[in-house]
């Protein structure tokens, strides 16, 4: 769903900026201090993640994710940079400008010559908000992080198979085999999910993806209302592993282990100049074969 803005309103609105970055490559770093100069040339009290302490040359004020509680947040980096920063932030999320240093960096809308530029037409309120659902993950009674892409449910044994139940909203689905079993939103479809066989969701569908991985039987993904309630519930083996986002991990004993799938009450908010998801999907996944640029 995309929203605009208001126009004119973005200097009043915009005055407290957080910066994460990837921190393994010397050109972000950089562009994470050039990127720091300019928002506190143009008024903007500037906040940069705690992980970067000691890799810049400047003394900046440092926050971690956690308590990064800004108007809006510049990530430099690729998608690893955005679904970490989103996993951790505090809700409700404030919106994301993505500057891609990443691979492939589907969900980047500027590259870093764009950055300032993008900046300004920010402070103008010349932009769009992109606002993309989340999955609400609980084991028993206790809620983990949200999943803006997807949740994998597998073994943490690569030689074990996963033996698994699903559910939706109660009624029994399908009985599962395999390497894990992985729900993912329609901005997830684009990522992991994708690799694993499952189908591109439209952004505007409102709907949920479960993708065996590596099944024993022939089984394709399933498609659910966004409404619905997935519960998988695992059997053996003793030990499995809940993976959000590639960015959190969280073990559990089995047999019997429930792990129930939701909508969240949460959205992660992207800053967009365009509506541009199919020019994405055919410029950064559909025409770059099985790796993407390196």
């Amino acid at each position: 769903m995309y929203v605009c803005s208001k126009k004119g309103t973005g200097i009043r609105l915009l005055k407290t900026a957080g910066i994460v970055a990837r921190f393994d490559k010397r050109k972000a770093l950089k562009l994470v201090e050039d990127t720091a100069e300019y928002l506190t040339k143009k008024g903007l009290k500037v906040y940069i993640e705690e992980t970067l302490r000691g890799k810049l040359k400047k003394n900046w004020d440092f926050l971690p994710l956690e308590s990064m509680k800004t108007d809006f947040i510049i990530t430099i980096g690729g998608d690893g940079t955005i679904l970490r920063t989103c996993v951790a932030i505090p809700k409700p999320e404030p919106p994301i400008l993505a500057v891609n240093m990443g691979v492939r960096g589907f969900l980047t809308e500027v590259s870093p010559e764009e950055t300032f530029t993008a900046i300004d037409k920010c402070l103008k309120g010349e932009f769009m908000i992109e606002k993309c659902a989340k999955l609400s993950i609980t084991v028993g009674n206790r809620r983990l992080p949200d999943a803006l892409n997807e949740v994998l449910i597998t073994v943490d044994e690569p030689v074990r198979l996963l033996y698994a139940k699903v559910f939706k909203d109660g009624e029994h689905v399908l009985d599962c085999q395999a390497d894990g079993v992985m729900i993912a939103t329609p901005t997830g479809s684009t990522g992991y999910s994708l690799s694993a066989g499952g189908p591109v969701l439209d952004p505007s569908v409102e709907a949920f993806i479960l993708t065996p991985v590596c099944s024993l039987s022939v089984l394709r993904s399933i498609v659910f209302p966004a409404n619905s309630k997935i519960t998988v519930k695992v059997h053996r083996p003793k030990r499995v592993l809940a993976v959000i986002d590639g960015a959190y991990r969280e073990f559990m004993e089995t047999p019997n282990t429930r792990i129930t799938v939701t909508r969240s009450e949460n959205e992660t908010r992207f800053i967009r100049f365009r509506e541009n998801f199919y020019n994405r999907l055919r410029g950064r996944l559909l025409f770059h074969g099985a790796g993407g640029k390196v």
